[in-house]
């Protein structure tokens, strides 16, 4: 291999770039990855023997591109119920049904290298009862309401239907447009704004389109009414909003196996997979980046890597930052970009109370995660690790949760120490009525920085920042950080594919990275919609 692309960042969208670029190109890629285990915000956190997943990670995608490449690392385990014991996925596309098989089949050999296949299920716990989500008036709803604040919440959404914003600018706008005033308020504002730290009304619209784009209150109802007339085995889901599947892939040890299968396979196929070294230094001559300086962070040295290309997944602000623009207006607004920080309270307790659940005997609830939308807590999101994967859980006989909490870095919640941030985690729980005290029997801690990128403030400029990424001929930003996106791990994916595809045919038009957009059809959508056209044009 004659060329080097330097690949910063070892989560999805930067092992899958190395990936594609060893199977189909003869660039080599050198993996360089800050944190000592791979996966990014994807990776799996074993705390003795419970395994976190830092966020919930569905394996879930529209594109036929992305299911076969994830079952090509990990195939679907024998016995699942759409999987045959070849491996194979029945997927309905395009109005064509057919399978998607996997190279390896699923075999005593792999052991836990495999998918399974869940069936998803999340609420919302607000005024201390369960509400169905995605929100639906259904009876469920409008029983924990009430008849008169029901009735409220429909005169509500009426009006936005009849007489709707315009122009859609904040997020608010987009929410009370799909959802009525009433509902927004009730079920969306507050839970936002402690996921943000600001007002609705201060983040861009852009979000809304970003992440929920296609749902609203008609959608899910219909989605709703049609349940009992679709066929289980369509995994595919390809007609269904992605706030409304039902069942989806999820790998056995959790979402890190996947990326560290895709790191093994990297490395065995000639690339190199650096842990624990971080990018310091950008040498860059004109439009190019002609080399990297590289630190060991155990020892501290500091290497120079020559380079064709940098495909990178580091945050902007930091990209922009070792790159120096020289133009001190894309300058400042990359360093004013916003992020929220994360953290994640593992917390091992005997039983649940309060979820009105008779299938356990320990009180567990079905879901996979459950919205918490209590205005009393900090805890934005509960995740029942158990119910993605019965093997993340040490001892069956025991619920893993994960209390999520949405902050910023070296606030009040960030600065706590590990032992009274569980003690404060669990002591939430115990408020709005999920658990006692006395069954909790162990916890952790895990903090990420900068795990959602931000959509308000300097974001509105950040044009500006990408049009001079675009002038530099060899750079490829993709990836969640990489791009300032609040993409899923499938459109971080999309994004890399579409770095090595312009590297293979020799492009720097990086309008085809830009254009991966969650819920807009996907780059193989088009295309096929495309020569659909000519072949009737040409007819």
């Amino acid at each position: 291999m004659s060329r080097v692309a330097i690949v910063v960042g070892a989560g999805p969208a930067g092992l899958t770039a190395a990936h594609e670029l060893l199977q189909r190109s003869d660039v080599r890629p050198i993996v360089i990855e800050s944190d000592s285990r791979v996966g990014g915000i994807s990776k799996t956190i074993n705390y003795r023997g419970n395994r976190m997943d830092l966020g919930g990670h569905r394996f879930f995608s529209k594109s036929d591109w992305v299911m076969s490449w994830w079952q090509s690392l990990l195939p679907i385990a024998a016995g699942q119920s759409d999987a045959s014991p070849a491996g194979t996925l029945s997927l309905a596309y395009q109005g064509q049904s057919r399978q998607l098989a996997t190279p390896h089949p699923v075999d005593a050999a792999r052991g836990d290298r495999v998918m399974l296949v869940r069936s998803r299920l999340s609420r919302i716990f607000y005024r201390r009862s369960f509400f169905d989500y995605p929100l639906t008036l259904n009876r469920t709803t409008l029983g924990n309401l009430g008849a008169t604040y029901a009735a409220a919440v429909g005169a509500s959404y009426l009006k936005a239907r009849l007489a709707p914003r315009s122009p859609e600018v904040t997020l608010e706008d987009f929410l009370v447009n799909r959802f009525g005033d009433k509902l927004y308020r009730t079920f969306f504002k507050d839970y936002t704004e402690k996921v943000w730290g600001v007002p609705c009304a201060a983040i861009s619209a852009e979000w809304g389109a970003q992440r929920i784009k296609g749902l609203s209150v008609t959608k899910a109802l219909r989605h709703a009414l049609a349940k009992p007339f679709r066929p289980t085995s369509d995994t595919a889901q390809k007609g269904t909003e992605t706030s409304l599947i039902e069942r989806f892939l999820y790998p056995k040890l959790g979402p890190g196996q996947m990326w560290e299968e895709a790191a093994e396979r990297v490395a065995a196929s000639g690339g190199a997979v650096f842990l624990s070294h971080r990018v310091v230094g950008l040498q860059r001559s004109g439009t190019r980046v002609e080399a990297v300086d590289v630190r060991d962070e155990a020892t501290g040295e500091v290497r120079r890597i020559a380079c064709d290309y940098l495909i990178s997944t580091m945050p902007v602000k930091e990209l922009t930052g070792l790159l120096q623009p020289g133009d001190g207006r894309v300058t400042e607004i990359a360093g004013a970009l916003p992020y929220r920080d994360f953290m994640t309270a593992g917390v091992l307790v005997r039983r649940m109370r309060g979820t009105g659940t008779t299938s356990t005997s320990n009180g567990m609830p079905p879901d996979n995660w459950i919205y918490i939308q209590e205005p009393d807590v900090k805890l934005g999101r509960l995740q029942v690790f158990n119910n993605w994967s019965p093997a993340l859980v040490a001892d069956p006989d025991t619920i893993w949760l994960g209390l999520e909490y949405f902050c910023t870095e070296d606030d009040e919640l960030w600065s706590m120490a590990d032992g009274r941030f569980v003690d404060f985690a669990a002591e939430e729980l115990a408020k709005i009525g999920l658990v006692d005290p006395n069954d909790v029997l162990d916890g952790t801690v895990v903090r990420v920085r900068k795990a959602y990128p931000a959509y308000f403030g300097a974001y509105s400029e950040m044009h500006h920042v990408r049009a001079w990424l675009d002038q530099l001929a060899n750079v490829f930003p993709v990836g969640r950080n990489g791009m300032h996106r609040y993409n899923n791990q499938d459109h971080s994916m999309l994004a890399a594919k579409a770095a090595v595809d312009c590297i293979i045919a020799g492009s720097t038009d990086k309008t085809s990275l830009w254009s991966v957009n969650v819920e807009d059809e996907y780059h193989e959508d088009s295309a096929v919609v495309r020569n659909s056209q000519r072949t009737r044009e040409a007819a």
